[in-house]
């Protein structure tokens, strides 16, 4: 039976498109059936939409942080690992390290690589007593001004008020998304291994307006007290909403696993990211 891999690929960048046309060589050779929901023409790739791929064993992303993140829409909904390969910028997601094409490509024919599992978000809205929507999110789930107005928050924890907000918006985020949206914003940097939430408001006309680190077990209830606001889940699922809206975020039951050929630990991760200065360190 013929294994299958689905690529996701950045095909603004040419990089992405080179390194895929080498890696998709090196596993069709080994019998490999490869697809797509990319918009890209590599032969021996077949174009798919994401709700009409097959059944795969691993996703694997050429891109940025960004395109790790559309991949694991696919890689969320088939229960499979996702890798992201280092094209030459550091990000949180991919390989620290730039291994070569063919090592990528025997990794993936011997199975030889190991998997993490990263935390979801999961949110729902409801409207008028009625869930409208829901999904989920691996790095966060915002709430923020649609226009220019701020909006007006008011946030509840387990079903007891914490506070009102006047502000840009609010964000709720994984460990994963403590390193994105969050971390520009002022949060904490909180360890992948770390299970908790970050509550973070946005630029809050309040004398209160501290980074908060929430129990995964908590109910984190946004409701909306201005006349509009839009919801934003990885900036890839977004919702308009409107005045008494209510967005409920939780820890969600499912989680996205990380492919990794060379484990990192996280705080090398954040060195190599941010260039910090370590020079002199005498450890092993």
């Amino acid at each position: 039976m013929s294994r299958h891999v689905i690529f996701l690929v950045n095909a603004s960048r040419p990089e992405a498109v080179i390194a895929t046309k080498e890696l998709s060589q090196l596993l069709l050779k080994q019998g490999f059936i490869l697809s797509t929901p990319s918009d890209i023409s590599v032969l021996g790739i077949t174009q798919t939409p994401v709700d009409k791929l097959d059944a795969a064993e691993l996703v694997v992303v050429l891109g940025g942080d960004g395109t790790i993140l559309r991949g694991a829409e696919v890689a969320r909904a088939q229960n499979i690992p996702i890798l992201g390969i280092n094209l030459g910028h550091v990000g949180f997601l991919a390989e620290v390290e730039k291994p070569s094409l063919a090592e990528v490509a025997t990794s993936i024919v011997s199975k030889n690589y190991q998997t993490e599992n990263r935390m979801v978000l999961n949110y729902s809205v409801v409207r008028d007593g009625v869930s409208i929507s829901s999904g989920w999110a691996l790095n966060e789930v915002t709430v923020e001004r649609e226009r220019t107005t701020m909006v007006e928050l008011f946030v509840q924890i387990d079903d007891r008020p914490l506070s009102r907000w006047g502000c840009d918006g609010l964000i709720c985020s994984t460990p994963t998304g403590s390193t994105a949206y969050a971390f520009s914003a002022g949060g904490p940097v909180l360890w992948p291994e770390i299970d908790a939430l970050v509550l973070l408001p946005i630029s809050a006309h309040a004398l209160f307006s501290r980074p908060m680190v929430v129990s995964p077990q908590s109910q984190i209830v946004v409701e909306i007290e201005s006349s509009e606001a839009l919801l934003s889940a990885d900036a890839l699922r977004k919702l308009s909403l409107k005045t008494a809206d209510r967005v409920l975020i939780t820890k969600d039951d499912s989680v996205i696993k990380l492919a990794h050929i060379k484990p990192t630990l996280f705080t090398d991760r954040l060195v190599a990211k941010f260039k910090l200065p370590v020079e002199g360190w005498r450890g092993e």
